[in-house]
């Protein structure tokens, strides 16, 4: 059985904006307090790829002390681009990625699978002149194992043959869900029974012992 379908996270996989969107959730809890902040940003660094209005969800409940309104959960993502948006559109992208979106668009099909929401990632993805690449660029909602499904059922490639690339647990338990391969980036999933990676570099050739 050979791999026939390749689908990325963003944040960590393709670019290097961890940092970036870090500090964007510390500056929205920063009138609350420093311990507010820190919490916050320790929930988001241990709750990767999901979604940010969940984790704003979780932000209002714990420190506001009631559920967050849609109003304020809008406002709280117009608030968050504008403190990140600028920076991604000129972060770098993780090493290795570029060699393997050259080398094997047009010989396997390429998708996207993130938590940010489906409009700005792939205006993100365009501007940074890599949407061409992808057969697919799928965002929030669903959460990550629904969209990982989905591009799945939209490939017609089985899941056993599709790997997903990710940098977080939700990455990780989106692809043993959906019974995809799995291929783990940066220090979070350092050490686990999955190929693994500081960055891509090595994820090419890793490809190309499997592919088709």
């Amino acid at each position: 059985m050979s791999l026939r379908c390749i689908v990325f996270d963003c944040d960590g996989v393709l670019l290097d904006s961890v940092p970036i969107k870090t500090l964007a959730f510390a500056r929205l809890a920063e009138p609350y307090g420093e311990e507010a902040r820190d919490r916050f940003v320790l929930f988001h660094a241990m709750h990767g790829g999901v979604s940010r209005y969940q984790k704003f969800a979780w932000f209002f409940r714990e420190f506001v002390g009631r559920e967050i309104t849609p109003e304020e959960s809008r406002e709280w993502g117009e608030r968050f681009a504008a403190y990140a948006l600028e920076e991604l559109g000129r972060c770098p992208l993780i090493p290795g990625v570029q060699e393997v979106l050259d080398g094997w668009f047009g010989r396997l099909p390429l998708y996207v699978c993130s938590g940010a929401p489906a409009d700005e990632l792939r205006q993100l993805l365009q501007v940074r002149g890599i949407a061409r690449y992808f057969a697919g660029i799928h965002g929030f909602p669903p959460a990550k194992a629904g969209l990982l499904a989905q591009i799945v059922e939209r490939s017609g490639v089985p899941a056993e043959e599709t790997l997903m690339v990710g940098d977080a647990g939700t990455d990780r338990d989106a692809a043993e869900e959906v019974g995809t391969l799995f291929y783990g980036v940066g220090d979070f999933l350092k050490g686990g029974e999955y190929p693994w990676g500081e960055d891509l570099s090595g994820l090419d050739a890793w490809i190309r012992e499997r592919a088709a």
